[in-house]
């Protein structure tokens, strides 16, 4: 089955997934979310295969983040809207896999994903 990967070129543990997916022969469709970001209705998409809320796939360490929204209280809506506007803030890897998805790393859960 053909994993699909959202995924950010200038991620070192982004590349370093695509780099272990071609390794071991896995098919793999990359969805390049910084040229190409995710609409509302994928990101909301996107957390229901993930089974989690948006807060979970914040990048709250980027200098994004951190200069502009985390002293700020905004709903779940407000987040899936902002990331849609701003995808460097959305944590990657996601790995796709039909109905259900996980974050990329560690290199581990990849590992698992795969060869379930």
């Amino acid at each position: 089955m053909l994993v699909k990967v959202l995924h950010n070129g200038n991620c070192s543990k982004s590349n370093a997934v695509l780099e272990y997916l071609d390794e071991n022969g896995v098919a793999f469709e990359i969805i390049n979310i910084i040229e190409d970001p995710l609409s509302v209705l994928e990101i909301k998409t996107v957390l229901k295969k993930l089974n989690q809320s948006v807060f979970h796939i914040i990048r709250k360490t980027d200098k994004l983040y951190l200069e502009h929204y985390a002293d700020k209280n905004y709903s779940e809506e407000e987040w899936i809207k902002i990331l849609s506007e701003n995808p460097s803030l959305i944590q990657r890897p996601i790995l796709i896999k039909g109905s259900v998805a996980m974050m990329g790393r560690p290199i581990e859960n990849v590992k698992f994903f795969i060869e379930k």
